[in-house]
């Protein structure tokens, strides 16, 4: 006896037949959904002025002129920046400990005030 699997995509918003799987990610967190060609179109028309102003980010980090920037190993350049931040936190007058994770909101205050 023959037996015939068929795998059917179908449209996740609309339950029809749908065309094509479309991965994404938000807030660190990445997604699939299967989708219609004109769903997916108004999903990727929704992303296109944020993925205008983003930066891609590849495996190894931002990707700067389509390459990765990439230099020390990650623990030792992790540990060396975090380093930097603290230092940088504790000048700028911020209240940080010694140990333990940096706040994002220094982070990214760091990034955009130090230029880094």
């Amino acid at each position: 006896m023959a037996k015939q699997i068929v795998h059917k995509l179908v449209d996740d918003l609309e339950g029809g037949d749908a065309d094509e799987a479309v991965k994404f990610g938000l807030d660190g967190v990445q997604y699939e959904i299967d989708l219609t060609a004109a769903n997916a179109q108004k999903l990727r028309d929704i992303f296109a002025p944020y993925i205008a102003h983003g930066a891609k980010v590849g495996r190894g980090g931002v990707v700067v002129g389509g390459q990765a920037a990439r230099g020390r190993s990650g623990a030792t350049a992790g540990r060396e920046q975090n380093m930097a931040i603290r230092a940088w936190a504790k000048k700028a007058g911020r209240d940080i400990s010694d140990r333990g994770r940096i706040p994002q909101e220094i982070v990214d205050e760091y990034h955009a005030k130090a230029g880094r």
